[in-house]
This record gives C-alpha cells, structure tokens and sequence, in this order.
C-alpha cells in the first residue's frame, strides 16, 4: 500500500480515466458538429458573445440553472433540493477536491484521476493535517448528494409523494446510468470511510471508519471498494450519451447558444440538437400538457416528441397533434423552446404556399380617419358581439378609429404559420401589411391574441403601436376617458395562451376585472393557465377530445364558484360559451361595457 503514496497511481483508475476521455470527446466533436450547423450570422454571434460581461451572464445562469436549480425549486421544494442536491453538492466535491491537489499535492496538478481519488492517495500524516476544514466540507456536501439520491429512488417509485402525477418511462440507456448514478455516493462514502484512518476524514467517514474498522484491519482490503467506486463513474459516464442525463453537459452549451441570441432554425440539427440533448425528460411537462386530460395522448406530450427526434424517429404524430398552447415550454426548467421544434418539423413538410391568394390584391386600402385602425379578424367576426362592445368602449371614450376589415376578414396568417405553411403566411402578412401602412393610422387595435402576436412579431409595422384590446381599454381607464362602475359579479379570469404565455400579457385584464366586481383566483392562471382546447395550433386533434380538455379547463376555473368567466380572446369564448354550465363567459370588452358610467 505504501507504493500508492509514492506513485500516485493504482490500475483501479482506469475505468474512471477512460469513461472521462471517452465523455469529453463525445462532448468535444458534438459540439464541433452544432458550431458546424449553425449559419454564419449565429456563429458571428456566438463569437461576439465570448466577451467578458456576457460570460459573467451566462455563468450565472448556468449556476442558477444548472446547479442551483432555482426554477425548480419555485414549482416544487422538494423535487428543487432533489436537483440541487446532486447537482451543487457534486460540482463542490469537484472543486473541493481540485482545491486540495492545488494547496497540498500540487505535483499532481493536471492528472486527470487525481483529485477524484484524492483520498486513497494521500496520507493525513503526510500531507493533509491542516485540512480538517476540507474533511469537513467533503463529507458535508456528501451527506447532501446522499440525501438528494435517496429523494431521487424515492421519487422513482413514488412520484405523487415530490408532487409529479407521471413520469417518463426508462430506456437501456437511461437504466445504467441511473443505476450507476445511484451507486456512484455510496460507494465513495464507504471507499473513503475505509481508508479514512489513513487518509484523513470528518464527521461521516471517520464514523463509518470506526464502525467497520474492527473487521477491516488491514487497510488493503478497502480497494475493492475502490475498484467498485471507479467502476461506478466509467459506467456512468461511457451511457450517459446514451441516456436521458445527457442534459447534464449539454444544457451548459444551450445556454451559452440561448445567451448569444441563437434561435432553433431547424428541428434537427444546430441549435436544435443542444436543446434536443439538454431535455432530461423530468416529465414536469407531462403533468403541464392539456393533452393528458385524454389517457392515450399523453405519449404525444413534448417530452416524447423530443425523446423521437433524438433517437432520429418519426415525431409526426406528437408534433401535429400538438396545441401549441406552449405550457410545456413555460414550465421547463431547462428552457427547451419544444414549440419551436415542432412548429420547424411542421414547416418542413406542410411549407408549400400551394394556395391561389390572387384576390388580395383586389382588397382596396382603407384610409384611417382617426389615429386608430381596429382589425377584428376571423374569430372575432364570428363573435361580433365582443367588436360592438369595444366600438362602445370607444364610442364613450372619444377614440376616432376606422374598421379595417369591417366588410370581411383577410386572416392575419397565424393559423398558416402554425400549420408550418410559412409561404402562404408570407402572402397574407405581406398584403395586410400594405393595407395598414396605406391607412397612415398610429395605432393597431386587435381583440384576438392569435392576430395580436403575429402583427407583434411578424409584421415590423415601424411607427405603429399594435395593441391588444385589453391593454388599450386599460389605458382608456388610467387616463380618464372612461370610467368603470364596481358591479356585485365575480369574475375569474382565463389567460389565453397567446396572450399569455405568447406575448406576457397578465395583468391589465386582471386590473380591468377587479375594477369592474371581484376578481377570484383559478388553480392554474398566468403562465400556467390550461388551453381553452380550441387552440388553433393542433392539425389532427378530434373534437371530443377537444371538449374533453375544455370541460377540464372550466372544471379548474370554475373551483372558486365565479359569477362570470372572464376572458380575452374571441376563440376561447366560443369554445368554453357552449360547455360553461357552471356560470356565464363573457370576453373583457363585454365587462366593461356592460359596466360603463
């Protein structure tokens, strides 16, 4: 044994060594191969990235991300402290352990193995008395990681318990480095408390030493321990390409793409690859998806879409059965933009502009006598009774304002894009466009979330304010130009998707409510409220299946027994109006029309 300090070297090394070699490899060409993919504008912006305050950024989110797991923690406390404790208990054995080669083995800078198995290497008599502090603080964060591997064995055959009503199912892949993730703790606290006599301990090692030490007199027969030790990480790393914890290096270089501005181009390869390996498939996006109201859709839920296009699979079914509502996206923790990916496969095959738009240029201009164009759209015309009430709205108000599409609809080209139809999009934006810029109007008023966030994002009307209703009847409030009686009603307020979730529209339509009566909180609200089920954005979605997700939907808003169900988006009031047999639905414009003094 005494050749060990001498040497600093024992074959029980190797699998560890190779399993490391093996990982950064895999990392370094997978990481050549996404810089490759990216076009040139995205590496230009991942170079000017590479600047002193915004690696500052990044490392912090990759600490408050990756190790901390802060979203996590503010969904659910325990599942928070299962994360952080692995993760950030891990990454300071790591650093503790570099940090004790550097202060008193610094010969041994640089060997790969070295601070890993610090301990079987050094003697405390030799090296490491004035480490006490560096003793303490290995089995502490130890003690961590164990707790955190206890909570995860726990959570895998009871999920309910850490508040997960599903979780995904494991490969091949995902079995062995789990299992030997499991093992990996374990096995250091009894490697380590075996050789704590010799090596130096704390508080857990060196109790575990005292138990065990009566029967294991002769330290050498601790290497087996050792031997398992290492074997435990090789395994570990040569799968974990191969499984589900890939998400554990490659989230590092999302964050890095996501911080430069890079945005998915592709569903497959690029910046798509990073999110598509940093999916750890925690299942927190299974029990967010609408579609688990139905049993057998939940295999089309994001998680597995994800899980297809990894493995190079057919992800068709799961990404047009889609409704796009983005639940999914706004509840990961990793930030994995799975809507995107979808959307980029829908346009890979429906992307043909095979459509016959040459009546658009027969649509006349339409000047705009006031400084307001309003611009219904295709739901809103077929729920004319929220356009009268906003006419009223701003009737009352004084607001000069033309009716854009007052003798019939052109869409706005949303539903085209969600279908993956880009060109065909292309054409409607582009006539739109022209007709709004000819109008010389200020302001584009829309009562439809689904036209709001095309005209928002798509359309690049320089010198035009495109508002949502609800915001601009907020305004009409703070400013004087209307004012609101407070009615006996009780309302509680849907955020649709696209106004929610889509463009991070909450508060002013909740502002207009709690002038109007009482505004009544719903289980799942903001950026966690559940699809009215008409979403435009599912291609093969039956409707009783839709009205299944639609009565669950009211089901949570009507918990608190509201007079009213207050909405801001015209689809959403058409899907839920029909089923809503609990109380009334009423987009916001009625509301406050209704309440106007």
């Amino acid at each position: 044994m005494r050749e060990r300090f001498l040497f600093g070297y024992d074959p029980f090394v190797l699998p560890f060594t190779l399993g490391m070699v093996f990982i950064v490899l895999y990392l370094l060409i997978g990481s050549i191969r996404i810089i490759i993919a990216l076009d040139k504008q995205e590496r230009m912006l991942l170079l000017k990235s590479m600047n002193p305050r915004q690696l500052i950024i990044t490392a912090k989110d990759v600490f408050v991300d990756c190790l901390l797991h802060i979203k996590i923690f503010k969904r659910n406390l325990l599942l928070g402290y299962m994360h952080f404790s692995i993760a950030f208990g891990w990454f300071m054995i790591i650093l503790v352990g570099h940090l004790e080669v550097i202060l008193y083995t610094p010969q041994r800078n640089g060997v790969l193995y070295y601070p890993v198995f610090f301990r079987y290497f050094v003697m405390e008599t030799q090296q490491t008395l004035r480490g006490a502090f560096f003793f303490f603080l290995m089995d502490l964060f130890l003690l961590m990681i164990l707790s955190g591997i206890a909570l995860a064995i726990f959570k895998r055959f009871r999920s309910m318990a850490l508040g997960m009503r599903r979780t995904t199912k494991l490969k091949l892949g995902d079995r062995f480095a789990l299992y030997s993730l499991w093992a990996i703790f374990p096995l250091r606290l009894l490697a380590e408390s075996f050789t704590a006599n010799i090596s130096g301990g704390s508080f857990l090692t060196k109790s575990i030493n005292h138990l065990v030490h009566g029967f294991v007199t002769n330290p050498d027969n601790a290497l087996p321990i050792w031997w398992s030790y290492s074997i435990a990480l090789g395994v570990f790393l040569f799968s974990l390409p191969f499984s589900r914890y890939m998400h554990i290096p490659t989230e590092i270089i999302l964050i890095f793409l996501r911080n430069a501005g890079i945005k998915a181009t592709s569903f497959r390869n690029g910046y798509a690859e990073s999110e598509i390996y940093s999916c750890s498939r925690c299942g927190i996006c299974i029990d967010a998806c609408p579609m688990g109201v139905n049993r057998g859709d939940i295999k089309f839920s994001s998680v597995y879409t994800i899980r297809l296009l990894r493995r190079r699979e057919d992800p068709s079914e799961g990404a047009e059965k889609c409704l796009m509502c983005n639940k999914c996206v706004e509840v990961c923790p990793v930030g994995i933009n799975s809507t995107r990916l979808k959307l980029l496969y829908r346009q890979s095959i429906n992307d043909s502009g095979q459509h016959n738009f040459s009546y658009l240029s027969t649509i006349k201009e339409r000047e705009s006598y006031g400084k307001v164009l309003y611009y219904a759209g295709c739901m809103t015309h077929l729920t004319p009774v929220i356009y009268r009430s906003l006419f009223n709205i701003l009737d009352k108000a004084g607001v000069d304002y033309t009716f854009m599409d007052k003798d019939g609809s052109v869409c706005c080209g949303r539903p085209l894009m969600l279908s993956g139809d880009m060109k065909g999009a292309r054409e409607l934006i582009e006539n739109n466009k022209r007709v709004i810029k000819a109008s010389g109007c200020k302001t584009l008023l829309l009562s439809c979330p689904i036209c709001y966030k095309i005209f928002k994002e798509e359309y690049q009307l320089d010198g035009i304010e495109v508002v949502h209703h609800s915001v601009f009847i907020n305004k009409l409030l703070k400013s004087g130009q209307i004012k609101i009686k407070k009615g006996i009603e009780t309302y509680v307020y849907h955020d649709p998707c696209e106004l929610g979730r889509g463009t991070g529209i909450y508060e002013q339509p909740r502002e207009l409510l709690s002038v109007a009566g009482t505004l009544k909180e719903s289980p799942e609200e903001r950026g966690e409220s559940i699809c009215c089920g008409g979403s435009l954005g599912s291609l093969t979605m039956p409707a009783d299946k839709r009205r299944k997700i639609t009565e669950h939907s009211l089901d949570i808003l009507n918990t608190n027994n509201p007079d009213i169900v207050a909405t801001a988006c015209p689809l959403c009031m058409r899907t839920f109006s029909p089923l809503n047999y609990k109380s009334e639905t009423a987009d916001i414009a009625q509301i406050i029309s209704k309440n106007l003094i």
